[in-house]
């Protein structure tokens, strides 16, 4: 698993992918957060929920960027068959390319802690932030890239065409994390909409970001992830 989980970071540090994938990430929630319309300083709050509103959405274009080629470039290719020739079990060559891609949306994270150190410094008086809703929501931020991530390996291993693999993740990610919520509004759902609400990413997510860090939001996160790799692990053994 290690040895996959190197050959892909590499493939994405010697390319291009990964720094436009980091730069677009860091350069579209900057933007947001400091300099359009309410922004953070608009705002007067030293509150960082501007950003992890709309870091979900920037992952829901980005993360499918990522995962797209994770097998069905191997497929395409051919060298899907040379990999499954080597001592790794279906488990390690799932888990290798999965871990790639969360340690990408890792990387991606880690220099927003510069934002909360400048609102950090901002706030009146200095350290005038909900600090534990902060960790906890970039606790929930990455558990949500993470679950994205997931799917984006799912829907690589279900075509050889990369382009379909986006699309396919860029739906099911949206649906999952924007339209279930949608749709437990409306009228028809009555009382069984707030529970199935309850089933949305964007449910979980905003729980995290309270700055409780609740088991059974951890667990929903974790099933969804061992659920997607699962069915991932599956498929691709029907690939040999």
């Amino acid at each position: 698993m290690l040895q996959i989980f190197k050959k892909e970071l590499n493939s994405f540090l010697n390319s291009l992918i990964g720094y436009i994938v980091i730069g677009v990430f860091l350069t579209a929630t900057g933007l947001f957060t400091w300099f359009f319309k309410d922004n953070i300083l608009d705002f007067g709050y030293a509150d960082m929920s501007l950003f992890f509103q709309i870091s979900p959405f920037i992952f829901l274009f980005l993360i499918p960027a990522i995962t797209m080629r994770a097998f069905s470039e191997e497929v395409k290719s051919g060298t899907i068959e040379l990999l499954f020739t080597k001592p790794l079990s279906k488990w390690e060559i799932v888990l290798g390319k999965y871990f790639t891609s969360c340690f990408l949306v890792f990387l991606s994270l880690l220099p927003t802690l510069l934002y909360y150190y400048s609102v950090y410094q901002l706030g009146n008086p200095q350290g005038n932030i909900d600090s534990a809703a902060v960790f906890s929501s970039y606790l929930g931020l990455f558990l949500l890239g993470c679950v994205f991530a997931a799917i984006g390996v799912l829907m690589s291993s279900l075509t050889d065409n990369q382009v379909t693999a986006f699309v396919l993740s860029f739906v099911v990610c949206l649906i999952l994390y924007y339209g279930i919520g949608q749709f437990a509004q409306l009228p028809f759902m009555g009382s069984f909409g707030y529970l199935f609400n309850q089933f949305g990413l964007d449910y979980q997510y905003n729980a995290l970001g309270k700055g409780l860090i609740d088991s059974r939001n951890l667990i929903y996160f974790l099933s969804v992830i061992f659920l997607t790799l699962w069915g991932t692990k599956l498929k691709i053994s029907t690939l040999k």
